[in-house]
């Protein structure tokens, strides 16, 4: 970063947004519809986007973002795309821990697998479609979780 008189940057807020990018849009609608229950606040052949308490995952067909979008009403949104599996987590509360165990067996998504961590939180790790790594965790996992 620039050199000068070092002062710290405002306040950081939360993550509104975390993008993932898939090779068949459809084949991942259906599993976070399907599967985990989201449902599309915004959908067309390029992305979907899902709430997902107070901020929203958003699923991207891979190389179709990879040039910047012009908005009807002003702006643009510059290029961006993505390759690799990720890793996001979804938050839970703690008795929802076993409850997702059984409804993602049920569905015959394999738990790749279970964490206990020390301060009493426990994760369950599974992989999307496209190999994405997605995490239930329950509160204690971080110090501000």
């Amino acid at each position: 970063m620039g050199g000068g008189a070092s002062k710290a940057p405002p306040p950081l807020g939360r993550v509104v947004e975390t993008g993932l990018y898939v090779d068949d849009l459809p084949r991942a609608a259906d599993f976070y519809e399907g599967v985990l229950g989201l449902v599309p606040m915004l959908s067309d052949a390029r992305f979907a986007a899902y709430p997902v308490g107070d901020t929203v995952l958003l699923l991207f067909k891979r190389g179709t973002a990879d040039e910047a979008i012009a908005l009807p009403f002003g702006g643009a949104i510059p290029p961006h795309d993505g390759t690799g599996r990720l890793h996001f987590a979804f938050a839970v509360a703690a008795d929802d821990i076993a409850p997702w165990r059984a409804h993602l067996e049920a569905h015959g998504v394999a738990i790749e697998g279970e964490v206990h961590w020390p301060k009493g939180s426990t994760s369950l790790y599974f992989r999307d479609p496209d190999g994405n790594l997605a995490e239930i965790a329950s509160p204690g996992l971080w110090a501000n979780y």
